[in-house]
């Protein structure tokens, strides 16, 4: 078992857990692929939307790899994002500031935004643990 983290906007997080599947990376194929079934994914968001330029900084959803299919779903004529189907979980925003201190992945707590630039990532169980803690009662 294998433990992600993913960057998206909290609107954008929104509709996956409605519809109960995940997008990496503006709908890459590559991070999904990384993925095995109960693989947990963690949904770190730096805005609340897209588009805007309001800050969060927060993890805002929390879940699991249900299958083994990589699909790919037409949003527009010009996207047609790959998926992965995913449980998620009850959880609780969870600002990330209060945690910084505490995580592995971040080397540098000073630039510890660095990390979420990559867009998706692995993570130590260790970190998730954490993380899980305080989203999840």
């Amino acid at each position: 078992m294998r433990y992600w983290i993913t960057v998206v906007s909290k609107d954008h997080i929104a509709n996956g857990v409605a519809g109960g599947f995940m997008q990496a990376n503006h709908g890459k194929q590559g991070p999904l692929k990384r993925m095995s079934v109960d693989d947990w994914v963690i949904f770190y968001s730096p805005k609340v939307t897209y588009a805007g330029n309001e800050a969060l900084q927060a993890f805002t959803a929390i879940g699991q790899v249900v299958d083994d299919q990589v699909y790919q779903h037409k949003m527009s004529e010009n996207f047609i994002p790959y998926r992965r189907n995913i449980k998620f979980y009850s959880c609780k925003e969870t600002s990330i500031i209060p945690l910084i201190e505490n995580l592995d992945f971040i080397p540098n707590k000073k630039s510890w935004g660095y990390p979420f630039r990559f867009g998706f990532f692995e993570i130590k169980e260790h970190d998730f643990k954490l993380i899980y803690s305080r989203m999840v009662d």
